[in-house]
C-alpha cells in the first residue's frame, strides 16, 4: 500500500514545480522508481510534485555537436529517435535494453539519473558518452558532468541531459542479466576511450583503471579495480568482479572491430 500522508501537486510549468520543491518534497516523472519506493515505505515525503506533464522538459534537440535531451524524454523515444540513433547510438541501444515496452514508454531519462540505481542502463551509457546534466533550482541553472554528479540538491530538478555528438566513434554495450526483463548483474558501456560499469558500486561508475591503461591489451583485467561490488542474492562480489573483467574485454574487442566470442 502506498503511504498516503502526502500532498500531490500537478504544476503546469517548470517555474511552478520549482516553487513547490524543497522541504523534503519529491518529484514524480515516469514513476518507475518512485512509485515502488512509495509502496515499500522507503520514501515518505510530505509532498509529491507530479512533473510528468511539463512539455518543456520533454524531447530531443539536435544542436549540432550536442544532443540536448529533456529530462522527461521517455526511454522508448531515446531508442527510436533518429537524432539519437545517428549521434548517440550507444544511448539508443541501451534505452532499448531496458525492461519491457511498458516500462520504456513510462520511464524517463531524468528519473533514471536521479534515482541512480547501481544497475541502471542509461546512467552507465551516459557515463561512457561523457554526458552532462543540467539542473534548475532556487539558485538558477547549473550544469555539471554526470561523472561528478551526486544527485539533485534539495529544491533542484534535472531539466536536461547534454550528450556530445558520437558519430563515427566505436561503441559497445555488454550486459549480463539472469532473466530477460531483469536489471543487469553487471553491464559495461564503452565509447572511444571511456568505459563505464553498472552493478559494481552504489551507482554506475567509470572504470578509471581501464581508461588509464588503454590501449594496453590487458586493460580489461583492471575493470574491477577501485570498485566495491555488492554481495547479494543475485551474485557474489567475486562473481561480479569476474563479470566486469570479462564484459570489459568483450567491449574493448568490439571497439577494435573484433568479433566477441
Amino acid at each position: 500500500m502506498i503511504h498516503n500522508g502526502f500532498t500531490l501537486h500537478s504544476p503546469a510549468t517548470l517555474a511552478e514545480a520549482l516553487a513547490l520543491l524543497g522541504d523534503g518534497a519529491v518529484a514524480l516523472a515516469g514513476g518507475q522508481s518512485l512509485i515502488p519506493e512509495l509502496k515499500m515505505g522507503r520514501v515518505r515525503p510530505g509532498s509529491v510534485i507530479d512533473i510528468g506533464a511539463l512539455a518543456e522538459l520533454d524531447g530531443v534537440r539536435d544542436e549540432g555537436d550536442v544532443l540536448a535531451v529533456g529530462a522527461l524524454t521517455r526511454h522508448h523515444r531515446l531508442h527510436t529517435a533518429p537524432a539519437v540513433r545517428a549521434k548517440a547510438p550507444l544511448l539508443a541501444h541501451a534505452a532499448g535494453r531496458i525492461a519491457d515496452p511498458q516500462v520504456r514508454h513510462m520511464g524517463t531519462i531524468g528519473g533514471s539519473i536521479a534515482h541512480a540505481d547501481p544497475a541502471a542502463d542509461l546512467p552507465v551509457a551516459l557515463l561512457a558518452l561523457d554526458a552532462r546534466v543540467v539542473l534548475a533550482g532556487p539558485d538558477g541553472r547549473r550544469e555539471e558532468p554526470l561523472a561528478r554528479f551526486a544527485g539533485p540538491a534539495d529544491g533542484e530538478l534535472i531539466t536536461e541531459v547534454r550528450v556530445p555528438d558520437q558519430r563515427g566513434r566505436p561503441w559497445s554495450y555488454q550486459k549480463f542479466h539472469r532473466d530477460a526483463l531483469e536489471w543487469a548483474v553487471v553491464a559495461v558501456a564503452a565509447a572511444g576511450g571511456r568505459v563505464a560499469l553498472a552493478g559494481m558500486a552504489d551507482r554506475p561508475v567509470l572504470a578509471e583503471a581501464v581508461m588509464a591503461a588503454l590501449p594496453d591489451d590487458g586493460a580489461a583485467l583492471l575493470a574491477d579495480q577501485g570498485c566495491d561490488p555488492p554481495d547479494d542474492h543475485r551474485a557474489s562480489a567475486a562473481y561480479r568482479r569476474h563479470l566486469a573483467r570479462v564484459l570489459t574485454a568483450r567491449a574493448l574487442r568490439e571497439l577494435r572491430g573484433e568479433t566477441c566470442a
